[in-house]
């Protein structure tokens, strides 16, 4: 790390630069890094046997004979995928915040950098889980809101509407973003503050 400034200075300097890092790489992974297969399965929940592809045991299109097909319960398939999305996730914001401490000349402990972004990676984890975050969101009083702000996907040939109240457009997306990026700040100040204790142990 830089040590011709002020531990103040480069505690800024290294705070600002992962949070703008943090920040802009995040929708990038967590939309264009994230399978679909994940993003649509990864909310999961419920002990009915699933395949891994989310279809119910049961209630296979006709003709699909899935005999000897791995099946798992809807929450273990849940987990599975919110943990590989999150596993890109985090190696993608891991270089990304590598290849930019690097070029602006810092050299951020790999402990340091392991516990910024295993909060994010964690927290991640359960935030995109979907339960934890429909049951924080109503301790919060924003219940009410993740009812009313839902999304219309499509329409059946019978005129069915098929509502959803998360993924894009929807209030418990919202709350998913701005909770990952308040983390992500909180995340960025424990690298930060482990980065300036090592120097300071490394000057003693």
């Amino acid at each position: 790390m830089m040590t011709d400034r002020s531990p103040s200075v480069q505690g800024l300097a290294l705070i600002g630069a992962l949070v703008a890092t943090w920040d802009g790489l995040h929708p990038f992974w967590d939309q264009w890094g994230q399978p679909g297969r994940d993003a649509k399965n990864k909310g999961a929940y419920g002990d009915h046997l699933v395949y891994r592809d989310g279809t119910p045991v049961g209630k296979e299109p006709e003709g699909d004979d899935r005999a000897g097909h791995l099946t798992m319960t809807a929450t273990c398939l849940g987990w599975v995928s919110a943990a590989r999305h999150v596993a890109i996730y985090t190696a993608g914001q891991l270089a990304g915040t590598v290849v930019c401490t690097r070029a602006l000349g810092y050299r951020v402990p790999v402990g340091a950098l392991l516990a910024g972004t295993g909060i994010n990676a964690v927290t991640h984890l359960v935030i995109d889980k979907r339960q934890p975050l429909l049951w924080m969101a109503s301790r919060a009083g924003k219940g009410g809101y993740v009812e009313h702000c839902t999304v219309v996907r499509d329409v059946d040939e019978e005129g069915t509407v098929r509502v959803e109240s998360s993924g894009p457009g929807s209030a418990a997306f919202e709350l998913d973003q701005a909770l990952h990026r308040a983390i992500g700040v909180g995340a960025a100040l424990v690298t930060t503050w482990l980065t300036l204790r090592s120097a300071k142990k490394g000057q003693a």
